[in-house]
């Protein structure tokens, strides 16, 4: 691991082919340090050498006997498309590098090469090559591979959805892990701020070291500079002996800020040093002390308006806002709702030990419209409680809590902000027509006789809520 913390790149593979052997023989000499060199005369052998070799680089020559190195190209590419293919021109040529480019070629050089330039290249293509890597195995553990959320389709390091927003979370987290940079993530409570710092953190060259999460907003206001930088012995009443704290205990590793926009003005002070000087004093100390942590910052509020009204530094926001990565609320990707059902519901009956499997479709249907002011945790904690109290392996509307199954017309009726008497009958009536029908199974003819109403009554009450019935585009329930 680097002083930055930066995992350490793996060696590339580049193949170089030129029918110069002296061209061949420059480039090995430049790049053998970092990478490991192969060479082919011409395109034919090039193309063996790709069969048996798992090539990151390819860097060839334009003109050499039988197949024009742009020909060779799309075969190259064709083999796997991931290898990063780089053209060698002559200055005349570089109508060919253009047309090279446009077929796939990553860049093109121009001979005579550059020391510095083939160099630069070469980490910019290895680099390339790497990320692609981290994409594939992105869209494979989208697709269903398995994963730490025990298998389930569109899961990444423990987060679940496959929601274009979330997916964009993904895919920053793929870029921006391996590198030192400070991230800033934003999003309500509850939509999983935490899980993407891990996830960051994971995937970094401190993966091994230690990951220090401290909630900020949690901690008693006359304690948190103690718990953040330590204090030496004597330093308060109370401190009868030296105390590291977390930044000191996250020494080689991450730490993670949630409610960053809490922490008091001169502690701002004390964290900006940390960041700009990469070191920390003790509460009561006289030294600075050296620290080598990544600091990754969540926050709940608008840490813009903050500056503006004075109580959040504005250095400071610009040290942690380098790379912004923004995680929506669950109310903006309700189609992941059914996933994180699923993935709740197995968890907590395994770790409960109940016999819970499923969840109606009249259950999953109330929980997928309900807007999540608590976002996943609120999802987890509703479900926690339907899991344990659920009366059969199927959790129905009726274990659904109230405020959830109707939010406009339970907990919040009497309040002067409730819905208007129509509103408030019209959701009592589409919950209480989903119950009846659940409890027959979903047989229409049943549960219209149940509520005195012809059969036509409730298909059309359906259609205009939008439901459709088990069997006809949706199963009964969502099975685990």
């Amino acid at each position: 691991m680097t002083a930055a913390g930066t995992r350490t790149a793996p060696r590339g593979t580049v193949l170089v082919v030129d029918d110069e052997e002296g061209v061949r023989a420059s480039v090995r000499a430049i790049l053998e340090e970092t990478c490991d060199v192969l060479e082919a005369p011409n395109g034919a052998q090039a193309l063996e050498i790709l069969k048996t070799h798992e090539i990151d680089l390819v860097m060839l020559d334009q003109r050499m006997p039988g197949e024009a190195g742009i020909d060779v190209l799309p075969r190259i590419k064709a083999a796997d498309p991931s290898t990063v293919v780089v053209i060698a021109t002559a200055v005349r040529e570089l109508r060919t590098a253009v047309e090279a480019l446009k077929r796939g070629a990553y860049d093109y050089l121009t001979k005579p090469f550059e020391v510095d330039e083939i160099l630069s290249l070469a980490q910019r293509a290895l680099e390339k090559r790497a990320l692609e890597r981290e994409v594939l195995y992105l869209r494979s553990a989208l697709a269903g591979a398995p994963s730490d959320a025990g298998g389930m389709a569109g899961a990444f390091e423990g987060m679940i959805g496959r929601h274009p927003e979330i997916v964009r979370v993904y895919q920053l987290i793929v870029q921006i892990a391996p590198t030192p940079t400070t991230v800033l993530i934003t999003g309500e409570s509850g939509t999983g701020k935490e899980l993407v710092a891990r996830a960051i953190h994971a995937r970094s060259g401190r993966q091994d070291q230690p990951f220090v999460a401290i909630n900020v907003a949690a901690i008693p206001d006359a304690l948190v500079e103690s718990e953040l930088f330590g204090h030496e012995k004597g330093a308060f009443t109370g401190a009868h002996a030296r105390k590291l704290g977390r930044f000191e205990l996250a020494h080689g590793g991450t730490v993670f800020l949630d409610e960053i926009g809490s922490l008091r003005l001169d502690l701002q002070a004390k964290l900006l040093r940390a960041l700009q000087e990469r070191e920390i004093e003790r509460l009561g100390g006289v030294r600075a002390v050296p620290v080598d942590v990544r600091i990754l910052a969540a926050t709940n509020v608008n840490l813009k308006s903050a500056v503006r009204a004075r109580t959040f530094r504005e250095d400071l926001y610009y040290r942690l806002n380098v790379v912004p990565v923004h995680v929506p609320p669950l109310r903006e990707r309700r189609e992941d709702i059914g996933a994180l059902v699923q993935y709740f519901v197995r968890k907590i009956a395994r770790e409960c030990g109940r016999d819970v499997r499923g969840v109606s479709a009249g259950a999953l249907e109330v929980l997928t419209r309900y807007d999540w002011p608590g976002n996943v945790r609120e999802l987890e904690n509703v479900l926690h409680r339907a899991v344990v109290l659920a009366r059969s392996p199927v959790i129905h509307l009726q274990d659904v809590p109230l405020d959830v199954a109707m939010p406009e017309t339970g907990s919040r009726l009497g309040e002067d902000t409730g819905p208007p008497l129509r509103e408030a009958l019209e959701q009592f009536e589409r919950q209480y027509i989903l119950r009846v029908l659940e409890g027959v199974g979903w047989n229409v003819s049943h549960a219209a006789r149940r509520l005195g109403v012809h059969r036509n009554t409730v298909l059309t009450k359906l259609s205009g809520w939008g439901i459709q019935r088990p069997g006809s585009g949706e199963g009964r329930s969502l099975s685990l």
